[in-house]
């Protein structure tokens, strides 16, 4: 069956209240190039007097982090990356929040800002139903360096890149991001007609002789990687089983692999793209477990399987590295970038969600990438400072030849290069239509897609993804400091959910910058009406109440802030501005201090996955402290967590017998109860 047929596809530490969730716990011609270009056939690619490299090889790694990279290598386990840094010129590549990767991979694609490029999400909108779809290159509204490479008449090969599908008509070929779940088509959908996964269509076949399916991946493979029992595969494929994600990780990377090898070797393209997803998805599934010595209980007996399947994978990465370096022309310099780090052996404050090897969203994400550049005219042993995605457009043009456009934020990296010439910018690179394969949907592959991403923890259920587009782009607005376009776009989405306390209270937000004070003091009364623990909510309220000069009401309100989240800066700033303490003076005794250090060992065990221990500690602070309702709150996220659902009722009854205006008491008590 061929593509086309298929449908494609050093901080205080807190006593934090775990949330909710807790509780409830091969012969193809391209365009006008010939098919195969004999690899001692010399190519006629401009070069410009100054001796500038033209041609471009880049190569993403989703979600490596510069941390990692630093220590392994240091360990002599990543030597290829040590080979970037020491014979070529290297940095931190900042990134732009929300750190999800089609946002960010399509701004280094375009180096546009997400307000102008369009890809604000996982998801879209169908332009049907209304319902959530994957992304597609449909939705992005500026042109990528693809699109920039065919207009000027230079030849390009994309792998894999995000947001890519349906693959666009260009000089050269594109292999989108759907080819990669090819595994999960049905052979009944081959009579659809679907865009193609691949352009041009000559190519369909050779591509498709080249992926790999996850069944592809055996023990024996799989043992470079985890320790994986006998048995544990003879199931059908499910992306919500952490074995079959990392073999669907491993077949990928490795048909990209080749891919982009094959391309490379028919084609020498000018621009060469390749995007390997692996390195972020097995952070999120085992990133936990990098580097702990502490671990006890189900988080031990996963470190003992899993413990090592990040590091292996950032090895896959650099011997693919070592393989493009190899091939490096000497005309060439080759980019090797990430869209956002991963912070590596954390656990999440909720125990709960390292239970099935799922972390949670891009909650670990780390805002910092990798950026090495390596190749001709690149200044060896060279560290780049400040250097941001919105860069790296304007870089690859200048290395090209061409320029950059006054619309795009970021700056030619030329310091790590030696005589770069740097072309003066053109006004815009938007002028008619962009050439784009047709607007689709693709019915069971789109939902394969989501399942995916929600077993990463990227998405949520119950249908909220859509509305996770809309809420982004207002976000993205209201950053951008567009306040009135930002003020519309969550006006609408209040008149279909008036109640979210993060909607009112970003509302609150764009209106206190408008100078509409009224309205966002309503809007935050609605936040906390919703959610009394809101904090964003408080810290608004005190702006509020502080610019109308009622400064008791407002420091009470920072107070309250950071009692219901440390991490937020704003209320910390304000209240240090105002010279005053970050909690209000209360009385204090052994007793109580105690049972606070008992509390955090207790959260920190259970985190590791010590239940016993953490409820040995916690019965210790009932005993100083019996009318404390965080004790009982305590106990009652320990109990779930040792199965005892019954018992974490009757900690959750006493804690509200202590504190019966506790909203957030009542309502895990109710979940708690309706899951039972």
């Amino acid at each position: 069956m061929s593509l086309r047929a298929r449908p494609p596809g050093p901080c205080r530490r807190k006593l934090v209240l775990w949330p909710v969730a807790l509780l409830v716990c091969c012969a193809w011609i391209a365009c006008s190039r010939s098919p195969e270009r004999p690899a001692s056939e010399a190519v006629d690619r401009p070069v410009s007097a100054d001796g500038a490299p033209r041609k471009v090889v880049i190569l993403g790694f989703d979600g490596l982090d510069p941390e990692a990279v630093r220590r392994w290598c240091e360990a002599g386990k990543l030597p290829h990356f040590s080979q970037l840094a020491e014979g070529g010129a290297f940095g931190r590549l900042r990134s732009r929040e929300p750190l999800l990767s089609p946002i960010i991979w399509t701004t280094i694609a375009t180096g546009r800002l997400p307000v102008d490029h369009g890809i604000t999400n996982f998801v879209t909108r169908s332009t049907t139903d209304g319902e959530e779809l994957p992304v597609t290159s449909r939705q992005r509204r500026t042109r990528a360096l693809w699109n920039l490479f065919t207009d000027a008449g230079r030849s390009v090969a994309v792998v894999g890149w995000w947001a890519s599908w349906p693959a666009e008509a260009v000089d050269g070929a594109m292999v989108s991001d759907r080819a990669g779940l090819h595994f999960l088509l049905q052979d009944e959908l081959a009579g659809e007609d679907l865009p193609a996964v691949v352009y041009p269509p000559e190519l369909e076949a050779d591509v498709d002789a080249m992926l790999r399916r996850p069944e592809d991946v055996g023990l024996d493979e799989l043992a470079a990687y985890a320790d994986v029992p006998p048995g544990a595969l003879d199931h059908p494929f499910d992306f919500k089983d952490q074995i079959d994600h990392l073999r669907w990780a491993i077949a990928t990377t490795d048909a990209y692999r080749a891919i982009g090898e094959d391309l490379e070797r028919r084609l020498d393209p000018d621009l060469l793209m390749v995007y390997f997803e692996a390195t972020d998805s097995v952070a999120h599934l085992f990133g936990h477990l990098v580097g702990r010595h502490d671990l006890a209980g189900e988080l031990a007996e996963q470190q003992k399987h899993y413990g090592h399947v990040v590091e292996a994978m950032y090895r896959r990465a650099d011997a693919i590295l070592g393989e493009y370096l190899e091939r490096l022309p000497d005309d060439a310099v080759l980019l090797v970038m990430s869209d956002h780090g991963f912070e590596l052996g954390e656990l999440p404050e909720d125990p709960s969600k390292t239970r099935d090897l799922r972390r949670v969203s891009a909650e670990f994400h780390r805002i910092d990438g990798v950026f090495y550049a390596y190749g001709a005219g690149v200044r060896p042993g060279f560290e780049i400072e400040g250097a941001s995605i919105l860069d790296v457009t304007p870089t690859v043009l200048a290395l090209a030849g061409l320029p950059a456009s006054q619309e795009m934020p970021g700056r030619v990296l030329a310091e790590a290069f030696e005589g770069l010439a740097v072309p003066d910018r053109v006004s815009t690179y938007e002028t008619g239509e962009r050439s784009a394969g047709p607007t689709a949907e693709s019915g069971a592959m789109d939902q394969a897609l989501l399942e995916k991403l929600r077993s990463l923890g990227y998405l949520g259920g119950g249908g909220e993804e859509a509305e996770h587009v809309d809420r982004n782009q207002a976000a993205l607005l209201l950053e951008a400091g567009r306040y009135r376009e930002a003020a519309k776009a969550y006006h609408q989405l209040l008149e279909v959910d008036p109640d979210r306390a993060d909607l009112n209270t970003d509302f609150a937000v764009a209106m206190i910058a408008l100078g509409r004070n009224e309205e966002a003091r309503a809007a935050v009364d609605r936040a906390l009406e919703a959610e009394p623990d809101y904090a964003p909510a408080y810290y608004r309220r005190g702006i509020l109440e502080e610019a109308a000069g009622d400064l008791e009401a407002a420091i009470a309100d920072y107070r309250r802030a950071v009692r219901f989240d440390d991490k937020l800066k704003g209320p910390v700033k304000a209240l240090e501005r105002l010279g005053v303490p970050l909690v209000a003076a209360v009385a204090s005794t052994p007793e109580t201090v105690r049972s606070a250090q008992l509390l955090d060992q207790a959260r920190e065990a259970a985190q590791r996955g010590d239940y016993d221990e953490a409820w040995s500690l916690l019965e210790e602070a009932e005993s100083l402290t019996p009318e404390a309702p965080v004790v009982y709150q305590y106990k009652s996220n320990v109990a779930f967590l040792r199965g005892d659902r019954q018992g974490a009722i009757e900690a959750l009854e006493k804690a509200l017998e202590l504190a019966p205006d506790d909203a957030r008491l009542r309502a895990n008590l109710r979940r708690l109860k309706e899951k039972g």
